[in-house]
């Protein structure tokens, strides 16, 4: 039996859809998904200019649709699986080899973009689990998406050849220019984009120890850790989100910035929420900015987190005397009596500050990070433009800009998610590659 084996027959939802055997020299499979993608060309083009890492590698197309795909849709599908085929023909000294399958008509209910991942990447799991590669690298990525020329030996060099690492988010950009896309596209996703990483650096300046983007189409896993996780959600949308929180708690999460996907800043109406939903919202409603977390709920997490030593030091009583220093908003949201017994949970489950602060955030995690931003922006704080909050962020850190206008605050903002050291920001375990 292969690693993977028990996985694979509990835990998949169709047989083998690939029937050539792999290489056993392979290390990276890129799958993904693709619904109503004619275009898909381009990212194929974009692939096969990336430079050839030392593994072999394979991508993997699953062209999918939910129950409600017009017909058009499933035409244009056809048609994507057609221009595969072609690219494929032409391009038959590519250093990848391409596989593509369709998914027609699945009765599987709430079909969407997570169960396609599942899909694609539990195939990929097969592949490598006929040739005992636990440690092979499965890449998420979307069929609109293009890569930077060293996409594969970013990822052969800094997650699969590190044996001390088990998946990551890769460094993305969304287009802020071109000729493809009406100039509001490009003046929504700079907001859109803004929101994404002023949200990033407000986590890393609370102290919070694990922040990480996620973007469903810049994640990569290795195989073992994958099915340790349980695999791929079934999730219509935010399946990117869910999928990471269950990666991190185990180790060996980390930034990957040495490379970068460019995701395209298109609106859809294909999920409920993230990029493409936000983009057709804010075109619909022909917003002027985007309106994100106030600043003062990160300063409230960062007080609270740094109260993690006293909280550790501790006994009952002075917990509940403790319980006042914590921030207004942050009281509002917890029970005084169940923080207080959580905190002896924790206390009692740990030997020293160090696995205490473990503990602690595994409790307070991204999950509930979301729900205490969520909870408290309904009527305690007042959620600001974007760019005011982003200026506001980069004032608490004493950094000025001659300029605060959304794009010259997004291309400084993505600078420093390139030129941080993300180990300072992410704590002991995490580092920025």
């Amino acid at each position: 039996m292969g690693f993977a084996s028990t996985y694979l027959e509990e835990r998949t939802l169709f047989p083998q859809k690939i029937q050539e055997a792999i290489d056993r020299d392979t290390g990276i499979i890129v799958v993904v998904p693709a619904y109503n993608e004619p275009g898909i060309s381009k990212l194929l083009d974009s692939l096969s200019k990336c430079r050839e890492p030392e593994c072999k590698a394979e991508v993997i197309i699953v062209i999918n649709a939910p129950d409600d795909a017009t017909r058009e849709s499933l035409e244009n599908n056809t048609i994507t699986f057609n221009n595969i085929e072609t690219w494929k023909k032409e391009n038959k000294n590519c250093f990848f080899r391409l596989f593509v399958f369709m998914i027609e008509h699945p009765s599987i209910n709430g079909w969407g973009v997570g169960l396609a991942r599942k899909t694609g990447m539990d195939e990929a799991i097969r592949r490598f689990n006929s040739i005992n590669r636990p440690d092979g690298v499965i890449v998420n990525l979307d069929a609109d998406c293009t890569v930077d020329e060293n996409y594969f030996i970013a990822i052969c060099s800094k997650l699969l050849k590190r044996s001390d690492l088990t998946a990551c988010s890769i460094y993305f950009e969304h287009p802020l220019s071109g000729t493809n896309h009406q100039e509001s596209t490009f003046k929504y996703i700079t907001l859109y984009e803004l929101h994404l990483r002023y949200y990033f650096q407000g986590l890393a300046f609370s102290g919070f120890p694990y922040v990480f983007h996620t973007v469903g189409s810049a994640i990569a896993v290795k195989a073992l850790p994958y099915i340790k996780a349980g695999g791929m959600n079934r999730r219509q949308a935010g399946e990117d989100f869910y999928f990471i929180q269950k990666l991190v708690p185990a180790g060996g999460y980390f930034n990957l910035i040495s490379t970068t996907v460019y995701p395209s800043p298109r609106a859809s109406t294909r999920v409920p929420f993230g990029t493409g939903a936000s983009i057709g919202k804010l075109s619909a409603d022909k917003s002027s900015t985007l309106f994100t977390y106030n600043m003062l709920a990160f300063k409230e997490l960062r007080t609270f987190f740094e109260l993690t030593d006293v909280f550790f030091e501790s006994d009952p009583d002075k917990l509940h005397e403790y319980f006042s220093l914590i921030p207004q908003g942050l009281r509002l949201f917890l029970d005084e009596r169940e923080w207080v017994g959580k905190m002896l949970e924790v206390k009692n489950n740990t030997s020293g500050i160090q696995s205490f602060k473990k503990r602690f955030f595994g409790w307070f995690n991204m999950f509930r990070i979301v729900k205490y931003l969520n909870y408290v922006h309904s009527d305690f704080f007042e959620k600001k433009p974007v760019d005011i909050s982003a200026s506001e962020l980069l004032e608490a850190r004493d950094i000025l800009l001659e300029s605060e206008s959304p794009h010259n605050l997004l291309l400084y903002y993505r600078s420093l998610e390139r030129n941080y050291d993300l180990q300072v920001l992410s704590g002991p375990d995490i580092g920025g590659l």
